[in-house]
């Protein structure tokens, strides 16, 4: 149960940020992918991503981070990692896939899985650092 919390509030932040950052960027995406976007998103993919994203934050970042800050660079790099393989991959084979949608979405993973993975640091139990 004690390691159960870190997942939960990393779980939790990465959600609630990235429903945040969606809603706010959904006219940019739309503008720019058009046709490529469903009018609703398929929940299921979407949870999965959620829920393994996490997952790999807990598997490779936490156990890495000693401190908040190097918690922050970590899940950090971990994000530009797992969100660059999506979009490279995209802009490799999509035509309407763009250099300015590349470089904000890895940004945005950047910041994002930083700050879950903060967040997930700072709900371990002491007994787990």
């Amino acid at each position: 149960m004690r390691k159960l919390l870190p997942y939960t509030v990393t779980l939790l932040a990465f959600v609630v940020l990235d429903a945040i950052w969606l809603t706010s960027t959904i006219r940019f995406y739309r503008a720019q992918l058009a046709d490529l976007l469903l009018v609703k998103p398929r929940i299921v993919p979407a949870v999965l991503f959620y829920l393994l994203q996490v997952l790999g934050i807990q598997l490779f970042v936490l156990p890495r981070a000693g401190t908040a800050a190097s918690a922050l660079a970590f899940g950090g790099a971990f994000g530009i990692f797992t969100y660059a393989t999506y979009d490279l991959t995209n802009w490799a084979v999509l035509k309407p896939w763009t250099t300015s949608i590349t470089v904000m979405d890895i940004c945005w993973g950047a910041v994002l899985t930083a700050i879950a993975s903060l967040a997930g640091f700072l709900a371990r139990p002491k007994g787990l650092l």
